[in-house]
């Protein structure tokens, strides 16, 4: 099946996940609502989404969609099923999504390292020039100023016949 998503959204009563999207072939736009089971305020979002993304039922529909994306929407119905508005959940969510240049990544578990990685990566796709784009320039040259006078460091100005 050819279908183009184009919006994605969550119910949260009864919890499901709603799909807007374009059938290619017949050129209408439709409207799937896959419903959500046995996800509680104790669930993991991330493996809810990707059980809803690797399901056979839905696959072929939630293709275009990111997995993030439903992560988020999983994020939005927890901090329902807790009790919490949805401007508390969304800045939860901001929290939990945004990188602190100053924390260290070093004493991180694997599962939220590798989530860091992944919002990098995401952030990194995001700001990426390609050929495609109209700002793009090849080979950019950029002269730095130095203001101060450049400090060697210890290790560079031996010899290699010391060695």
């Amino acid at each position: 099946m050819m279908c183009t998503a184009k919006k994605c959204g969550i119910r949260f009563q009864p919890p499901a996940i709603i799909l807007i999207y374009e059938n290619e072939m017949k050129g209408k736009s439709r409207q799937r609502i896959m419903p959500v089971r046995n996800f509680s305020k104790f669930s993991d979002c991330s493996r809810a989404a990707e059980q809803l993304k690797n399901n056979p039922r839905h696959k072929d529909y939630l293709e275009q969609v990111s997995l993030r994306q439903l992560e988020k929407l999983f994020s939005f119905l927890r901090g329902y099923l807790w009790g919490q508005s949805l401007a508390e959940t969304m800045e939860q969510i901001q929290r939990e999504t945004t990188l602190d240049p100053e924390e260290d990544l070093n004493k991180l578990d694997d599962k939220e390292l590798a989530k860091r990685k992944s919002i990098m990566d995401e952030l990194f796709e995001k700001n990426q020039k390609k050929k495609d784009d109209p700002n793009f320039v090849y080979d950019i040259e950029v002269e730095f100023p130095q203001d101060e006078q450049l400090q060697s460091c210890g290790w560079d100005t031996e010899s290699a016949d010391e060695f």
